[in-house]
């Protein structure tokens, strides 16, 4: 099995933060959004991974660190890590066409700017599966069609009027990739483009209108991170999932403690220091940071950062900040100074 993991955005929605950091490797609950994306999926899967392939952007801003934090990752779990470029951000079926070598075989095709929460086990008689999530206001995402044996038929982008609840949330299954590889090759060798893109969808429809079989997989929970105020809510729930599991020791030995009180669920890496503060519950602390002074909940604030005499809630801070001062609902990015 592989994992295709496109991630070539710089992630607009997530500023100032994804200006310096792209937006896939900001961390939610203590580890990189596609950290915990890709290891979700291979605990779904629950087949060994044999090659993870990435295609990262500009190599000025996804630069040999996250390669090698992206490498890191797929020996961990046993994989092989190819890492390719996509040049132009000419859509999604551009982006997994860039992994053209890797498109062989069983595969997985995940955009990582979603977390995900699930238990099933993938269909052998489908082609293909499209994981899904039911949602209550199916007219705000692209859903799916089914037929009466519950194979997905179309996908429908924010339809008017009824089709489905279930959502579709970027993340396939190909029995075979090389089968959508030739199709997508086809959608670019006749220069079919929507919005201005390539787009997976259309070498999808072409694949279904080969009699191929598509099926849907359904999530428990589907956690965007586009946005603060998401990513932020997301950081939550994945903390109250981890502190339900206890398979990760959310609380590093190494925090400092100086008349301080945690509530969790929390986050807190390595030699935090935290003096006359209540952190919590709801809240993720990068290694090597400190708060003195502060009451801190339902926040992300990064590595090596320092905070004083504040009050925050709903607040995400970057890496080697220094802030003191009194607004609650800040969104600071990186090497920022407020004092």
């Amino acid at each position: 099995m592989k994992i295709i993991v496109p991630m070539a955005g710089r992630g607009s929605r997530l500023r100032p933060h994804s200006l310096t950091v792209p937006k896939p490797l900001i961390p939610v609950a203590g580890q990189p959004i596609v950290h915990r994306l890709v290891k979700d999926i291979a605990k779904v899967l629950k087949q060994p991974i044999e090659e993870i392939a990435f295609v990262l952007g500009d190599p000025a801003f996804f630069g040999e660190d996250v390669v090698t934090s992206l490498k890191q990752l797929a020996e961990g779990l046993g994989a092989k890590a190819s890492i390719y470029r996509q040049d132009q951000p000419l859509g999604t079926g551009h982006a997994i066409m860039s992994a053209e070598p890797s498109l062989s075989g069983p595969a997985v095709i995940a955009y990582a700017d979603t977390l995900i929460r699930a238990e099933f086990d993938l269909d052998p008689s489908a082609d293909s599966v499209i994981w899904t999530k039911r949602v209550a206001n199916p007219e705000a995402y692209g859903v799916v069609k089914l037929n009466d044996k519950e194979e997905i038929v179309e996908l429908v982008e924010k339809p008017e009027t009824f089709v489905s609840d279930q959502a579709v949330i970027g993340i396939y299954y190909f029995k075979d990739v090389a089968v959508l590889k030739s199709k997508l090759q086809e959608v670019l060798d006749e220069n079919v483009m929507n919005g201005g893109e390539y787009q997976i969808n259309d070498g999808i429809k072409r694949m279904m209108a080969d009699g191929r079989v598509f099926k849907t997989g359904t999530v428990d929970e589907w956690m965007d991170c586009g946005n603060k105020a998401v990513t932020l809510e997301t950081n939550a729930k994945m903390l109250g999932f981890l502190e339900a599991d206890g398979e990760e020791k959310l609380v590093d030995d190494s925090v400092i403690l100086e008349n301080s009180t945690i509530i969790e669920p929390c986050f807190i890496g390595k030699n935090v220091v935290l003096k006359n503060s209540t952190i919590g519950p709801n809240v993720s602390i990068g290694n090597d940071t400190t708060i003195e002074n502060s009451v801190v909940k339902n926040s992300l604030i990064q590595t090596q950062t320092i905070v004083k005499n504040a009050t925050l809630d709903e607040a995400m801070i970057g890496n080697h900040v220094k802030y003191n001062g009194g607004f609650t609902k800040i969104s600071i990015g990186d090497y920022t100074q407020m004092e």
